[in-house]
């Protein structure tokens, strides 16, 4: 999604205690942050009664099971947050606090990686950057990018299941990444891996030593896709088959095929930092600027803008560094640096809900630490935009 504080420009050379038994929260008045706004938007979650952990193993998707667990907590949402704006629970990628969350809307936590026991000896998980669901939802893959590693963790049994990259160590040969970045398992079962820092995108079979193939040239950093790519930090399915990749040095977005055709390029619009673009529908493209004061931005492929949401003051964003499309209309973003996760509006340009604490980091319930990645669980997961 980034790297960190600077620009990066490189030169040449389900089975456990989990989730959604749909509780509608009690929402105070707006005191805090979220500002509170009538929406038709649709309901909020009805009561359902949550089964005992030895009843989740029943059969059905893995969306049903993981909704048939017990919340682990109770709702931690900001007041004056709408738990209808969000279609199911959600994974965050915890980062400071070394740790996945599956929460619902209501703010509850469902899930968490890992838990006492759920590392092998001599095994870490650390900073946990970027995380998407599988398209089958019954794995994550993590991507640990100041750690360098990519882990591919199945839910059931709560255990890394494959890793590409050596904890720690940063590089380019083979079983090396330097700033992996929003990783993901393709339907054909390779993973994907945006290397920022080695200005290349790795596609690689989960237990392979080496990767199969690659776009970009290692070590050159430069937008000439797909011979070079300049520091790219996330590669995006689109509705059409291609992908959309976005490049940081140059602020430039570009949709191409894995084999490397490219169809079109553009700069997305007033953004400094580009983040992790990707498609909302036909010609409407959706990033974030990774900048203090930062932005989210919807564009289309002649650069020009739809909308921008760039508040000021109190209100300002500090560090986003995804923003998915949700089915309402509405954009989900990580506010990395002020330690939360909000749902905007874009017709009142109004924050709708928020977990997280603005400007407090913490582990609490209710708290995150540079959450620095998300997805939604399948079926409104990222992979569901090709069905769109």
């Amino acid at each position: 999604m980034k790297r960190r504080s600077h620009k990066i420009v490189v030169v040449a050379g389900v089975t456990s205690a989990l989730l959604l038994s749909g509780c509608t929260a009690t929402v105070s008045s707006p005191a805090r942050s979220v500002a509170q706004t009538a929406r038709p938007t649709g309901s909020s979650p009805g009561t359902a009664t949550s089964p005992s952990p030895s009843q989740t193993s029943a059969a059905g998707t893995p969306a049903e099971a993981l909704a048939r667990l017990r919340p682990l907590t109770g709702p931690f949402v900001a007041p004056g947050s709408d738990p209808g704006v969000l279609p199911g629970p959600v994974i965050v990628a915890d980062e400071d606090n070394n740790r996945l969350v599956i929460i619902d809307p209501s703010g509850r936590t469902l899930w968490e990686f890992p838990r006492p026991g759920d590392l092998r000896p001599r095994q870490t998980f650390v900073r946990p950057d970027d995380v998407f669901f599988t398209r089958d939802g019954r794995q994550i893959v993590a991507t640990q990018e100041e750690d360098q590693v990519v882990s591919i963790i199945d839910i059931a049994s709560h255990r890394i299941v494959h890793r590409y990259g050596t904890p720690g160590q940063a590089g380019s040969g083979a079983g090396q990444l330097s700033n992996p970045d929003d990783a993901m398992l393709l339907p054909d079962g390779r993973l994907m891996i945006p290397d920022i820092r080695n200005c290349r995108v790795l596609f690689v079979r989960p237990g392979a030593a080496a990767p199969s193939a690659q776009l970009g040239t290692t070590g050159t950093c430069q937008h000439q896709p797909p011979t070079y790519l300049g520091s790219p930090n996330g590669a995006f399915p689109m509705r059409d088959g291609r992908f959309l990749v976005t490049e940081i040095n140059g602020d430039w977005v570009n949709a191409m095929s894995l084999n490397g055709s490219v169809a079109w390029s553009t700069h997305p619009p007033g953004v400094a930092y580009p983040s992790d673009a990707n498609e909302i529908s036909a010609d409407r493209y959706l990033t974030v600027d990774y900048s203090t004061p930062g932005q989210i931005v919807i564009f289309n492929r002649a650069g020009q803008t739809a909308w921008r949401y760039s508040p000021t003051g109190v209100a300002q964003l500090s560090r986003p560094s995804l923003a998915l499309p949700l089915p309402n209309g509405d954009v989900f973003a990580t506010d990395d640096a002020n330690h939360r996760i909000i749902v905007v509006d874009p017709r009142t340009n109004r924050v709708v809900w928020q977990y997280g604490h603005k400007g407090v980091p913490g582990s609490a319930p209710g708290y995150l630490a540079n959450p620095d990645g998300m997805d939604l669980l399948p079926p409104n997961a990222l992979w569901s935009v090709q069905a769109r």
